[in-house]
């Protein structure tokens, strides 16, 4: 069985993530999106508000399964059998950095392959980072996240400036 693993910090899911998800989903027998908990950083939404997203975004799809890490990503592919990282590229400079971890992942696990995946031209320029600074201000983030999410983003920006 071809497990793979897409990491991220999700937060919030974009459109971006989508097109990977759906495109990685086809090659695997089963996809893992692998939400990390960062006790470094301080994401805007909570593991649960991520997950939850995930899981509504992704409802009905069978093969994909929505999980949290934290730790090392190597350790957390073995115990859920996976060999292979899925990793989105969206221009150039993401793929020097995605390329030190995937040496770093090879060199911790030589079983472990990287696949990195170029996301559709009509997210090359699309981040989490990108969408956090527009819903902020409440900008418009139609196209850039699942419209199902939408409101709940902007809900949660309106509660922190509250």
């Amino acid at each position: 069985m071809r497990i793979f693993v897409y990491p991220g910090s999700f937060d919030p899911v974009t459109n971006g993530h989508l097109d990977i998800i759906e495109r990685a989903a086809k090659i695997c027998d089963k996809l893992i999106v692998a939400v990390l908990i960062n006790r470094n950083k301080s994401p805007v939404f909570t593991v649960e508000e991520r997950v939850s997203f995930l899981k509504e975004v992704l409802d009905g799809k069978p093969n994909i399964e929505i999980a949290t890490f934290s730790g090392l990503l190597v350790d957390f592919m073995k115990k859920k059998g996976a060999n292979t990282i899925i990793k989105g590229l969206r221009a150039v400079s993401d793929f020097e950095y995605e390329f030190q971890m995937a040496l770093l992942n090879k060199n911790l696990d030589e079983n472990i392959e990287t696949l990195f995946m170029m996301t559709g031209i009509n997210y090359s320029y699309l981040s989490s980072s990108a969408v956090r600074e527009l819903a902020s201000h409440r900008g418009n983030i139609r196209d850039l996240v699942p419209d199902i999410i939408i409101e709940r983003i902007y809900k949660k920006y309106e509660e922190n400036r509250g």
